[in-house]
């Protein structure tokens, strides 16, 4: 999937020529506008605090105050999916005051999502400014299943199409597009059963009551150790940093499938190059400081450590044309 698309995230598929090099911050600063930043930045974070996408942005936020000489000011702003903190930003002030960490979710899913209402358009009315991590989605099954790798859950949804259930954190979520495009790869069929978070799924896979589920490698590592479920692969080009053991989907046999989410900091429309750049050199520092890098990928949020702004808009293009119709082929919708 990720060929078919820009090859900026994944450092494992990055060509040589596809990412230019990382501007020096001092000499990304020479650039920029003298008297920016003169205040401290406000970074967005549409999501509610303690969640993935709030935790990343507080751990990146330290190093990127060290290059900007301001204070970086996360602002929890959740609601409506993100799209609620998202729009403030999109209809903020261009000047470098205020900034998103936005997601898949925010810029690509809702997309299709949104079929309406949607009140922010994720091309023109942002900046891409940096990607910064991401989040792999793994594929889980209960043993009672009785399949032990890939190929064999393959095997067992073609052979049976309809008869089983999986489950995810929401519909119209990253894990539920994940499941969508797992099933159109292998040609096969499942029946989805949402739930209203990642935490309630949880408690059914674990119970039994679902027997396959598409989450992220950090909810699922634990009870994969313990033997009480089994991720039979991740859907990456990387190897889970909690479950080594654990083969890409490649190494299990299906090479034509990867799904993930991704995080990224986005600029309202309008926002002055210079500033984008030095925003770029600020949050790239951030994702390669060896320590913050580390903490990251504990967390399994891998950092995405090149992409330029030019990257990383043609990247969210070609996520929005790949991605977008595998939403409403799924029928979800937040209208």
């Amino acid at each position: 999937m990720l060929s078919r698309r820009a090859t900026l995230m994944l450092p494992a598929t990055l060509g040589a020529a596809a990412v230019l090099p990382a501007p020096h911050p001092a000499r990304a600063q020479a650039t920029a506008t003298p008297a920016w930043p003169s205040r401290p930045v406000r970074m967005v974070v549409p999501f509610a605090a303690g969640g993935s996408t709030d935790v990343s942005a507080r751990l990146l936020a330290p190093r990127m105050q060290e290059v900007l000489g301001q204070p970086v000011v996360i602002e929890n702003r959740a609601g409506a999916g993100g799209t609620l903190g998202s729009d403030a930003v999109a209809k903020a002030p261009a000047d470098g005051s205020t900034f998103l960490m936005g997601t898949i979710s925010t810029h690509v899913l809702a997309v299709g999502l949104y079929r309406e209402r949607l009140p922010y358009d994720p091309v023109k009315d942002f900046v891409a400014v940096a990607p910064t991590v991401l989040v792999p989605i793994c594929i889980t099954v209960h043993p009672a299943l009785g399949v032990t790798t890939l190929a064999g859950l393959v095997a067992l949804l073609k052979a049976n199409p309809g008869q089983y259930a999986y489950g995810t954190g929401g519909a119209g979520g990253s894990a539920h597009i994940a499941a969508v495009s797992f099933l159109n790869t292998i040609g096969a069929e499942a029946t989805h059963v949402p739930y209203r978070g990642s935490a309630p799924m949880l408690n059914d896979l674990l119970a039994g009551q679902v027997a396959i589920a598409f989450d992220t490698p950090a909810l699922i590592a634990p009870h994969h150790k313990a033997g009480a479920l089994r991720c039979l692969a991740i859907a990456t080009d990387q190897h889970s940093a909690l479950m080594p053991e654990v083969p890409t989907a490649a190494e299990a046999g299906l090479p034509g499938y990867k799904a993930y989410s991704w995080f990224g900091v986005f600029a309202p429309a309008g926002t002055p190059a210079p500033i984008v750049a030095r925003m770029n050199a600020a949050v790239r520092a951030a994702v390669t400081e060896p320590a913050t890098a580390q903490r990251l990928r504990e967390m399994e949020l891998p950092p995405i450590e090149k992409g330029t702004p030019e990257d990383f808009a043609a990247f969210l293009r070609s996520e929005l044309d790949f991605w977008v119709p595998l939403v409403r082929a799924s029928g979800a919708t937040a209208d």
